[in-house]
């Protein structure tokens, strides 16, 4: 059932990406008429809006990688620029040196490598992290110190997903884990419901940017928990653009019908309802009454004498709904009366 669900979603989404792609790459040469030229020109990128049924149960720092097939970032033709932290504490055994004759020896596309160490002591101020975010389009960092660089990157990281990509220094694969996480979209799944993943750049033609729309919906369906049962929707937008839906779970009717049944809406369950309800308050009143009447006659007790007092206390017992501690101590009474009146008949016998 799962599986043939996952299908239908799928093929219904194809068709809606293309018209939305359609008409944000119309609006999007439509607005180019009307903004003033600019002297660097910036690829433009495309987004995806995840919103999720329910919150992740345990939300990660570290991106999930969405395999794209074509990719955002293509070091062998685009001039991006990488840089990459890595680990030079002692117990690490990597220096900068090691690091940098490896780079250039399997040709792998990082512009920079900065050491932890300079991380702590060269980017504390705040406006050198800014400018040190902004002057690198990806950042990498050994995954040893991965835990120690939200305190040291600051939130301006966060903000621009920026977050390093974690990679295995330990392993000789430095080219392929690199060239792997700049082909695919970062998916943040954090405390929330809702997440957005840039998908396609502009400058790909419009059959490239659907097909990298429909890798991503497809991947990220797979990725997150409960996959398709717990997506709720996609929606694809420009950076100024409205949002476009692409994709729309069904309502769940199962808490529809529950709520009808908590909540009748027909005259004659309302009439029921309301019987119900004014015979609780019925019983709640005699129950009320019941305990003002006890409470009167523990206040008048001293003036009724002990003959009248032991026959109220029987009728109180027949009549009344008394609970099985009130029975107890009201039988108590009435044994002490009967003592007390048996003592009176022998003392008048004794005397006569």
């Amino acid at each position: 059932m799962v599986g043939t669900a996952a299908r239908g979603a799928a093929m219904s989404t194809e068709t809606a990406v293309e018209r939305a792609v359609k008409a944000l790459l119309k609006w999007r040469d439509s607005q180019s008429h009307l903004q003033k030229p600019q002297l660097l020109m910036e690829d433009e990128l495309l987004y995806l809006i995840v919103s999720l049924k329910k919150i992740p149960q345990n939300p990660r720092v570290n991106p999930m990688k969405v395999p794209l097939p074509h990719p955002l970032i293509d070091p062998s033709t685009d001039p991006a620029e990488l840089c990459m932290f890595i680990d030079d504490r002692p117990k690490s055994g990597i220096t900068k040196d090691a690091v940098s004759k490896k780079i250039k020896a399997e040709n792998i596309p990082i512009t920079k490598v900065i050491k932890l160490s300079k991380l702590k002591t060269d980017y504390k101020p705040f406006e050198a992290k800014r400018k040190l975010c902004d002057s690198y389009h990806m950042f990498f960092a050994d995954k040893r110190i991965i835990p120690l660089l939200p305190r040291l990157l600051g939130k301006q990281f966060f903000k621009k997903k920026k977050i390093p990509v974690p990679v295995d220094l330990k392993h000789k694969n430095w080219k392929e884990q690199i060239e792997k996480a700049c082909s695919s979209a970062m998916l943040f799944l954090g405390s929330g419901t809702c997440c957005v993943v840039k998908v396609a750049k502009l400058s790909l033609g419009q059959k490239e940017i659907v097909e990298n729309v429909q890798a991503a919906i497809n991947g990220i369906a797979e990725v997150v928990p409960s996959k398709w049962g717990n997506v709720r929707s996609f929606h694809l937008k420009l950076l100024e653009s409205l949002a476009l839906p692409v994709y729309q779970a069904m309502p769940d009717l199962r808490l529809k019908i529950l709520a009808e049944a908590e909540h009748p809406t027909s005259k004659e369950d309302k009439q029921e309802v309301e019987e119900v309800e004014g015979d609780a308050s019925h019983q709640k009143k005699k129950k009320k009454k019941g305990r003002i009447h006890e409470v009167q006659y523990m206040d008048d007790q001293e003036n009724i004498n002990d003959s009248n007092f032991g026959a109220d206390i029987k009728d109180e017992i027949a009549t009344e709904d008394i609970s099985t501690k009130k029975k107890k101590s009201a039988l108590k009474k009435l044994s002490a009366i009967d003592m007390k009146v048996k003592d009176k008949k022998k003392k008048k016998r004794l005397a006569a």
